[in-house]
C-alpha cells in the first residue's frame, strides 16, 4: 500500500480566527456550502440550513452529553494532580489522562474534596485506570466538582456559561468528553421548524473520547490507530435510514462522530442493523461511503483525522479550497466556530 502523509493535510490557520467563544445565538453562525460535485462554494447562515434540507431527508444527530470531565486533585504528598477522564467504565471506575510533576504509581490516591478521592488502579498506554470511593454517585460527583473540559486550542479558562453552550439541546446521554460541535449550531426553535417542515430526525449515541484532541503521532497515516470510542445505533435509527432512502432522501450526518457510527454499523454488522459496540474506524480519502449523503460539520485542525475524513466526503481537493475560503472570508474555525453543508 502506498504512504498517505499526514503533511497533505496541513494548512496555516490565522490564530485570530480560532473561535474562543461561541456566538450570542446558536444559529447565528455562518455556514459555507459545499458541492461535493462540481466544487462549488456558496456563503450562507446557519438557519438557511432550513432551506437546503428536504422534506425526504433525515437528519442524523448525536444525542451524546458531555461531561464535566477536568478534575483538580492533590496526592497524599501534596503534588497537585489534573485529571481529564476520557471514559467512565462504570459506577466507580473510569480511564483517564493525569498530569502531575511526577506520574502516580497503583496504589496511589488522589484527593478531590473532603470525603471524594480515586486510588489509581492500573496505568495503560498514556492512561491511568481510576478507581472512586465507593458509595459515590460518579457523575453526581463529576457534575459538583468536574469542569467542562473545552478543547486546548482554546487556551482560556472555562466560564459558567460553558456548561450549557459547550452541549447540544438534545444531549442524552452522558458519556464524552467532547462536544459533537456541528450539533451546537441547533436550537430548539431551528429543530421544531425542521420537524414542521416534515423533515424527520434520528439519533446516535458516541461518546467521544480526548482522543480526539490527541495529535497524530505518525508521519504515514496508513499507520496511524484510532482510539476506541463507545457508539449505540438503535433499532429506530435504522429503521429511519431505511425509509429515508426508500423514499429517496438523503441521510444528512451532524457532524463528523455521526458519520463514524453510521458507516461503522455497515463495518461491523455488513448491513443496515442496530449496533451497539466499540468502534475505531478511520475514514481518510479512497473510502467508499455507503450510508451518509449529506453532511454538516464544524472546520476542523490541520492534520486531523477528522480533515482527513471530511477530505474522503467531500474530495480533498474540494475541502482545501473550501477552507481557503473560510480563511479568506474570515470564517470563525474549531468547536465554537461556524459550519460547513456538504452536499
Amino acid at each position: 500500500m502506498l504512504a498517505m502523509q499526514k503533511k497533505e493535510f496541513s494548512f496555516t490557520l490565522p490564530n485570530e480566527l480560532i473561535a474562543k467563544f461561541p456566538t450570542e445565538q446558536r444559529t447565528s453562525s455562518r455556514l459555507l456550502c459545499l458541492n461535493k460535485e462540481n466544487g462549488e462554494i456558496d456563503d450562507r447562515q446557519f438557519l438557511d440550513v432550513i432551506d437546503l434540507l428536504n422534506q425526504n431527508d433525515l437528519l442524523v444527530l448525536n444525542n451524546t452529553r458531555v461531561i464535566p470531565a477536568r478534575l483538580y486533585g492533590k496526592k497524599t504528598t501534596g503534588g497537585a494532580v489534573e485529571v481529564l477522564i476520557e471514559r467512565i467504565l462504570d459506577e466507580q471506575r473510569v480511564l483517564a489522562f493525569v498530569r502531575a510533576s511526577k506520574s502516580p504509581k497503583p496504589g496511589s490516591v488522589i484527593r478531590f474534596a473532603k470525603n471524594i478521592s480515586a486510588t489509581v488502579v492500573d496505568k495503560q498506554v498514556g492512561l491511568f485506570e481510576l478507581e472512586f470511593i465507593a458509595g459515590l454517585n460518579l457523575l453526581d460527583t463529576l457534575e459538583q466538582l468536574g469542569e467542562m473540559p473545552l478543547p486546548p486550542y482554546m487556551e482560556r479558562e472555562v466560564r459558567d456559561s460553558d456548561k450549557a453552550r459547550y452541549q447540544t439541546v438534545f444531549a442524552e446521554h452522558p458519556g464524552a468528553v467532547a462536544a459533537p460541535t456541528a450539533g451546537l449550531h441547533f436550537d430548539e426553535n431551528s429543530l421544531q421548524i425542521l420537524k414542521q417542515k416534515g423533515i424527520d430526525i434520528a439519533y446516535v449515541t458516541l461518546h467521544v473520547g480526548a482522543g480526539t484532541f490527541q495529535p497524530m503521532r505518525v508521519d504515514n497515516i496508513f499507520e496511524h490507530k484510532m482510539h476506541n470510542e463507545r457508539i449505540d445505533v438503535p433499532q429506530q435509527t435504522i429503521d429511519k435510514i431505511l425509509a429515508a432512502k426508500e423514499r429517496g432522501g438523503r441521510i444528512v450526518a451532524v457532524g463528523t462522530t455521526v458519520v463514524r457510527s453510521l458507516e461503522s454499523v455497515i463495518r461491523e454488522t455488513g448491513s443496515l442493523k442496530p449496533f451497539s459496540g466499540e468502534t475505531d474506524i478511520f475514514i481518510y480519502p479512497g473510502y467508499e461511503f455507503k450510508v451518509v449523503d449529506a453532511l454538516i460539520t464544524n472546520f476542523h485542525l490541520p492534520e486531523s483525522t477528522l480533515i482527513m475524513l471530511v477530505s474522503a466526503f467531500a474530495g480533498k481537493e474540494n475541502v482545501f479550497k473550501a477552507y481557503q475560503h473560510a480563511i479568506e472570508n474570515k470564517y470563525r474555525f474549531y468547536s465554537y466556530g461556524d459550519a460547513m453543508f456538504i452536499s
